[in-house]
C-alpha cells in the first residue's frame, strides 16, 4: 500500500534530546505522534505548520531536517567526508602547532580558511611553512594523542559497509593521518595532501598540488562514476568552505557541525548531533535493525 502522504518527513534529534521535546514539536506543528527512531531522534509525519519549527529547535539546540518519505540509506552508493573537525573532533594542523607553542596562530588561520575568508591552498602553505623544523614523531604523537573520532562516526562507517556504500575520505591535511584513518576504519579510499619530510623534519612545504575544494569535488565527481552512482545515490559530509564544492556536487549533502557558510548551502545540517545522525536523514534509517 503506498504512504498516505507524500509530505515531507520532520526528523528531530540531538545528543539530548528527549520524549518531551518530541511531544512539544509534535504539538506545535500540528503531527501525528513521534516514532522514536533512536535513543535521541523522532520522526514526524503529516505536520500541519511548518513555519515556527527551524526557530524553535534552534533555541533548544535540536537539529531538524525535512526529508521525503521513502529516501532510504540503503539505497546509497556513496558517501564521502571531511576529515579535520569531521570525521574527527580536531584539526590536525592545529595540534602540530601546539607542539611549536603556535596553536592559537595556526588556528586563527585555520577558522579564516573554513569560513572561506581566505583562499585556502595559500591558507595551507602558510600554515605548512609554520610547522618547518618540526620533528616527524610529532605527526604520530598527534595520532596517538589528540586524534579522536567524532561521536556517532564509528556507527556511520558501519552502516556504510552493512549496505554496501562506498566511503570516501577527503581531506585538505596530510597523508599521515588519512592512510591510518583508511586502515582503521575500512575505508574505500582517501585523497589528501604530502608533508615533505627531510632528515626527520617537516620543511614546511607541501609535496605535489594542494587538496583543495575543487580536489575534492573532483574526487567525488571520479569515484561517482567509476560507481555508476545517480546523484541521489551520493552524500558528502563537510564543515568549511573548502567543502563547498564537493558538497555540492552530491545530491545530499550535510553540514556537520558546520561554518555559517556551509550551513546556508548544505541539504541539511547536524549542530547538535553524532554522524550517526546521518543515518536518521533516511526513512526507515534507524539505528538499530
Amino acid at each position: 500500500m503506498p504512504p498516505a502522504t507524500s509530505a515531507p518527513i520532520l526528523v528531530v534529534q540531538s545528543a539530548e534530546a528527549s520524549a518531551a521535546d518530541a511531544a512539544a514539536i509534535a504539538d506545535l506543528c500540528g503531527s501525528q505522534t513521534p516514532e522514536q527512531t533512536s535513543e535521541h531522534a523522532w520522526r514526524l509525519r503529516g505536520t500541519q505548520r511548518r513555519e515556527r519549527v527551524a526557530a524553535w529547535c534552534e533555541t533548544r539546540r535540536l537539529d531538524h531536517a525535512w526529508i521525503p518519505e521513502g529516501r532510504r540509506f540503503a539505497d546509497l552508493k556513496l558517501l564521502a567526508m571531511d576529515m579535520d573537525s569531521t570525521l574527527i573532533t580536531i584539526e590536525c594542523i592545529d595540534e602540530l602547532g601546539g607542539y611549536l607553542n603556535i596553536k592559537d596562530q595556526i588556528s586563527a588561520i585555520t577558522s579564516q580558511a573554513m569560513r572561506g575568508e581566505i583562499d585556502f591552498p595559500e591558507s595551507l602553505r602558510k600554515r605548512v611553512a609554520l610547522l618547518a623544523g618540526l620533528s616527524e614523531e610529532v605527526l604520530q604523537d598527534v595520532y596517538d594523542e589528540k586524534l579522536r573520532l567524532s561521536p556517532g562516526a564509528q556507527q556511520l562507517v558501519e552502516r556504510c559497509k552493512h549496505h554496501g556504500v562506498a566511503l570516501l575520505l577527503v581531506s585538505g591535511g596530510f597523508t599521515f593521518f588519512t592512510e591510518r584513518l583508511k586502515e582503521r576504519l575500512g575505508l574505500d579510499e582517501t585523497l589528501s595532501n604530502v608533508l615533505e619530510i627531510e632528515d626527520g623534519k617537516l620543511t614546511g612545504r607541501v609535496l605535489g598540488g594542494i587538496v583543495d575544494a575543487g580536489a575534492k569535488a573532483a574526487k567525488l565527481r571520479q569515484l561517482a562514476r567509476r560507481l555508476g552512482a545517480k546523484p541521489e545515490q551520493t552524500v558528502a559530509i563537510g564543515d568549511g568552505a573548502n567543502d563547498l564544492k564537493m558538497m555540492a556536487e552530491a545530491g545530499i549533502s550535510v553540514a556537520y557541525r558546520a561554518k555559517p557558510v556551509v550551513r546556508a548551502q548544505a541539504t541539511h545540517s547536524l549542530s547538535y548531533s553524532g554522524l550517526d545522525g546521518v543515518l536518521q536523514l533516511f526513512d526507515h534509517g534507524k539505528i538499530a535493525g
